[in-house]
């Protein structure tokens, strides 16, 4: 019933007729990052656009932008009980918001839900933030990091930059291999039942991470799987997962990262790598990269 209620925003229709929003704010964010023939992709591009996107969609205040960039950065670092200290602040800033847009009800998607019904009752307050809280987080990094990612690809291959910006229409097949190359996400699940998988006994209780990332470099589904082919026919992987688990926002997704794509390299046809500097990362629930210094001849 949740995943009915968010199909509405999240359904291709309803993004495609988000995309210009989505396009404008590329654009805002990729003009103010390039002035100086050189950026921090991470910092300076990827790490704002989803979240910017995120906030118009549902709703959110857009000058509380670095504030909830920060806010997810510190979730994502956070280990052992600071979890929960950092989930407690997502919560106090998403009811926040909740209550205020009981009383100035718009058009996002946090008005929505507070007006739609799941079994025939009304959804309550709770399952508005446990929404709100997935949909945060998922917002805040997924994108950002299959983005950087895929863009440090991009930028060790100046014969595939050259093809993109002479044909546009192959940056869908750029986004689909990044998404196979580069999943970011690690699905902690509790087993519920006592089996045995792999000759290995799971206990009901058990807490298990499936490593989502390891699909798309699987050589049983995907041919030579380290190879960063744009061509290549089969693209399988379970980045944005499967079946009643599918990522609700996996649409808006795509959509986000082929209209960087477009705008960037509108912008910027030709860039590399920064000679000389060490790029860094964080393991947790999402693999996140932390800089991605690129320059070009300005």
């Amino acid at each position: 019933p949740y995943r009915q209620a968010l199909m509405p925003i999240f359904a291709p229709k309803a993004i495609r007729e988000l995309e210009d929003k989505v396009r404008g704010w590329a654009a805002k964010i990729v003009d103010a990052a390039i002035d100086n023939g050189e950026c921090d992709f991470l910092h300076d591009v990827a790490s704002l656009f989803p979240v910017s996107v995120f906030m118009e969609l549902m709703g959110m205040p857009l000058d509380r932008l670095r504030e909830c960039r920060d806010i997810s950065d510190g979730f994502f670092k956070a280990q052992g009980e600071e979890v929960l200290k950092q989930s407690i602040i997502i919560n106090e800033l998403l009811m926040g918001i909740i209550n205020d847009k009981k009383a100035n009800p718009d058009e996002g998607l946090i008005s929505h839900l507070l007006g739609v019904q799941v079994s025939g009752r009304p959804i309550t307050d709770d399952e508005v933030l446990n929404m709100c809280f997935v949909l945060f987080l998922g917002g805040m990094d997924t994108v950002t990091n299959v983005s950087a990612f895929s863009f440090r690809e991009l930028a060790k291959r100046p014969e595939l930059q050259a093809r993109l910006v002479a044909n546009p229409d192959d940056i869908p097949k750029f986004v689909e291999e990044g998404i196979r190359c580069f999943g970011v996400i690690l699905n902690p699940r509790v087993v519920v039942d006592d089996f045995e998988k792999f000759g290995v006994p799971f206990g009901a209780g058990d807490m298990l991470v499936n490593l989502l990332p390891l699909s798309g470099r699987d050589d049983r589904m995907n041919d030579d799987p380290d190879n960063f082919d744009i061509d290549r026919e089969k693209k399988e992987n379970l980045t944005f997962s499967s079946g009643p688990h599918l990522c609700v926002g996996h649409f808006l997704a795509r959509t986000e990262i082929k209209v960087l794509t477009e705008e960037w390299l509108k912008r910027v046809p030709s860039f590399r790598l920064k000679a000389g500097v060490k790029h860094n990362y964080r393991l947790g629930t999402v693999i996140a990269m932390l800089n991605l210094p690129l320059e070009w001849d300005a």
